[in-house]
């Protein structure tokens, strides 16, 4: 387990409040977007930009950072948020959410903003292009590495299923995917849609070193993530169990809250809840 002292602990847990905070006033702003997801990933994103990845914001294109590629691109509301609070751009220009001749639209799209490393939209395909940057630092002899955050509900794709299989063929242990397991999709909870489990045994039947975390916890995270970097014979996944709008009570497991919005009277009552969580962190460690 990898060490945390009880400053840096208190600092990702604040952030991770402040960037739910973000994501509450971004959608409010713009009227339109997810909610359910980006709230629900706010841990595993602070802890990746804060802690896990090589990466350097003022110099977005360092050719020796690590590739973080989003594949379920609609949860892009986290990735703004987590990007701007890391430094890569302003954090006012979150208020343009989703607005013509913003850059944050309502998908990230590569070139757009310093950090976005591919365009996702299509869901199924973030794996993929995560083999492609792989790969490539594999034949270049790069220490970079690779990471792919995913949904649970993207493993009902067909192409998903054939990158996990190439992936685990080619040994790709510079690999790691981050499955969101919050178990809802836009009509329902995945096990009434499309059953994913058993989906530790699936991928670890393709080569796979398997982890299972809990999502909102920066020591699990940060901790899996470091054992991933130390099995060098096969890519791994980190199945993150996550409880999607987490920090907001009314919209926690609620799988209606997929993909709209808050209302700017449930915006008020949702930052109300985060303040005093926020509240409570600083009490708890002091």
């Amino acid at each position: 387990m990898e060490h945390l002292h009880e400053r840096r602990l208190t600092f990702l847990e604040e952030m991770a409040n402040t960037i739910r905070q973000d994501i509450v006033k971004t959608l409010v702003a713009a009227g339109s977007g997810h909610s359910a997801g980006p709230l629900g990933m706010a841990d595993v994103f602070t802890a990746f930009y804060f802690h896990i990845l090589q990466h350097r914001p003022h110099e977005p294109l360092w050719a020796d950072r690590d590739r973080l590629v989003l594949s379920n691109g609609h949860i892009c509301p986290v990735l703004y948020a987590t990007l701007a609070r890391a430094g890569y751009f302003p954090v006012p220009e979150l208020k343009t959410l989703r607005q013509i001749g913003s850059r944050l639209q309502g998908h990230p799209h590569r070139g757009s903003l310093p950090g976005i490393e591919t365009t996702s939209g299509p869901l199924g395909s973030g794996i993929s292009q995560a083999i492609g940057f792989a790969l490539a630092a594999r034949m270049d002899r790069k220490k970079w590495r690779t990471y792919c955050l995913t949904s649970d509900g993207e493993h009902e794709e067909g192409n998903t299923w054939e990158a996990i299989m190439f992936a685990g063929k080619e040994r790709l242990s510079n690999l790691t995917v981050v499955i969101d397991r919050n178990n809802i999709q836009i009509d329902g909870f995945t096990e009434d849609v499309m059953p994913l489990e058993p989906l530790r045994r699936k991928y670890e039947s393709f080569n796979w070193n398997v982890l299972d975390v809990n999502g909102h916890d920066f020591v699990d995270i940060i901790s899996a993530a470091a054992e991933a970097r130390a099995v060098h014979e096969r890519p791994t996944v980190i199945i993150a169990h996550t409880i999607p709008g987490k920090g907001v009570d009314f919209m926690e497991n609620d799988y209606a809250w997929h993909g709209k919005p808050p209302s700017r009277g449930e915006a008020e009552k949702a930052l109300k809840e985060l303040r005093t969580l926020r509240g409570k962190i600083q009490s708890e460690h002091q």
